[in-house]
């Protein structure tokens, strides 16, 4: 364990660092009750005191099992939890969605499960720019992405892709678990299957891959070549999620 021990005090010193160089207060982020919120949370906890994290949870026709595990995280850690209900933002705006024409479930799903994320980030940044303003200090949002996530493009544009700092970007998901451990995330939400919350697949059943896997090709290891094909499949379909074309003026 002591190489885990190692990395999450080097994680802990890079946010640490960044904070007290950018003269920043505080975090926000949503806490699903899974384990990468749960283990940014205890990152960010350690790093900046937990009087200085701010965590919300976001339900959008929820389980109510999300919030109790998020309760728990919160609890661990010692951070102010929040939360702000989207059900009836969301019902508002697939209204509005409704009177542009007559979309069958099929049409609608994908859209459906990518304005989930989006309006919760929409809502962890406006939580942020509050906190900025009423409690002496600048607030930012931690990312709670993976390194497997990230391979695949197993994450929304302009949802949970936008952040102001990465603690655990280059993390597969064994060696987030083992940070958890470290930092004592509670074993309910660090071993807990991972969902999006939304579409009620596992994260794996959702891609048809294993993270197993994705961490094995992220550090050069050996992986059945059928589960590798299909994992670079979706890593090329990606593409377009990192790399945005910017025309340019050439002289």
């Amino acid at each position: 364990m002591t190489d885990a021990v190692k990395l999450t005090e080097k994680i802990v010193a890079f946010v640490k660092d960044y904070f007290e160089k950018n003269h920043l207060k505080g975090a926000v982020l949503g806490i699903s009750g899974g384990k990468d919120s749960g283990v940014v949370a205890g990152i960010m906890c350690k790093a900046l005191g937990p009087e200085n994290v701010v965590g919300i949870t976001l339900p959008c026709h929820s389980k109510d099992a999300d919030a109790a595990d998020a309760k728990l995280v919160a609890e661990k850690f010692g951070f102010e939890l929040l939360n702000i209900d989207l059900t009836n933002t969301y019902d508002a705006f697939k209204g509005e969605i409704a009177k542009l024409g007559d979309f069958n479930d099929e049409e609608l799903k994908n859209s459906d499960i990518n304005i989930k994320p989006r309006l919760r980030m929409a809502s962890v940044y406006y939580m942020a720019a509050l906190l900025s303003a009423t409690r002496g200090g600048t607030y930012i949002v931690p990312g709670t992405s993976n390194a497997c996530e990230l391979y695949v493009g197993y994450f929304t544009k302009g949802g949970d892709s936008v952040y102001d700092i990465a603690p655990i970007y280059s993390l597969s998901v064994d060696e987030v678990i083992k940070v958890g451990e470290v930092l004592g995330v509670p074993e309910k939400v660090l071993y807990r299957t991972p969902d999006d919350g939304i579409s009620g697949l596992s994260d794996e059943d959702k891609m048809g891959v294993k993270y197993a896997d994705i961490g094995k090709i992220i550090r050069g290891q050996e992986v059945d070549p059928i589960e590798r094909e299909k994992i670079e499949v979706l890593h090329k379909k990606a593409a377009h999620k990192f790399n945005i074309p910017v025309f340019k003026i050439e002289d």
